[in-house]
């Protein structure tokens, strides 16, 4: 019988340690806030730059929430802070980024993004986000980092390149159909001419119509002109 309580004791000190652990192991669980951040963001000078930054809680957002944003210059391991959330936005009004970072997100929405207005090329460096929603406050750290750049020329002209290609393209095109076809025109009045070519009755025809049509437009354009001088000297 003694043999059996020792048992029964010994299994249950074996138990408890194993839920003891089930029970940390939930508490974190329960606890955990997953935050996700672009690893690489590229931007130009003097265009904004979003640094997006989403956050998953299993806590209801209260006004304990904050949200923090440092910046780390390349090849250097001082952080600086840029920007502090809680209830309110609260930008960093010295350093590298006074006045130039806004928040563009929406805590209700798990949205943690901040913008960065006028970069520059000191700007380079990474940038880190975290977000604490109480009892929610164990989680990752992710890290961005960011590369601005000036615009190639290349980039600047891409609008003008795809310009050229839908409108000018296209007209040389037809501009050069044409001086083909003028082309080939001349080359074959020349070989008639050198032949001692002579024209047939009906290209004489076509011909003599085509003066004809010409000479009635001529009269046509100076009788409307005669007319205008008329009604024009009438009126006065």
């Amino acid at each position: 019988m003694q043999q059996a309580k020792g048992a029964v004791g010994g299994r249950g000190c074996a138990l408890f340690p194993l839920l003891s652990i089930l029970v940390v192991q939930g508490v974190r669980i329960v606890l955990s806030l997953e935050i996700s951040a672009d690893a690489h963001v590229r931007g130009y000078v003097g265009e904004k730059i979003k640094l997006k930054c989403s956050f998953k809680s299993s806590s209801d957002v209260t006004d304990k929430l904050t949200i923090d944003w440092t910046y780390r210059p390349p090849s250097s391991s001082r952080t600086e802070s840029i920007f502090h959330y809680q209830s309110f936005q609260y930008p960093t009004t010295a350093g590298t980024f006074r006045d130039r970072i806004s928040w563009a997100g929406n805590v209700y929405k798990g949205d943690a993004s901040i913008s960065i207005s006028n970069p520059t090329l000191k700007d380079n460096g990474t940038f880190s986000c975290a977000v604490k929603n109480p009892p929610d406050v164990y989680h990752n750290i992710p890290l961005t980092e960011l590369t601005v750049t000036e615009r190639g020329v290349g980039t600047m002209l891409s609008s003008v390149t795809l310009l050229s290609i839908l409108v000018f393209i296209p007209s040389a095109v037809v501009v050069i159909l044409l001086l083909v076809r003028m082309g080939r025109k001349a080359t074959g009045v020349k070989k008639r001419s050198r032949s001692g070519y002579k024209k047939s009755s009906i290209e004489v025809s076509d011909d003599t119509d085509q003066e004809d049509g010409n000479d009635c437009m001529t009269r046509l354009c100076v009788r409307c002109a005669e007319c205008l001088d008329s009604d024009y000297e009438e009126a006065y």
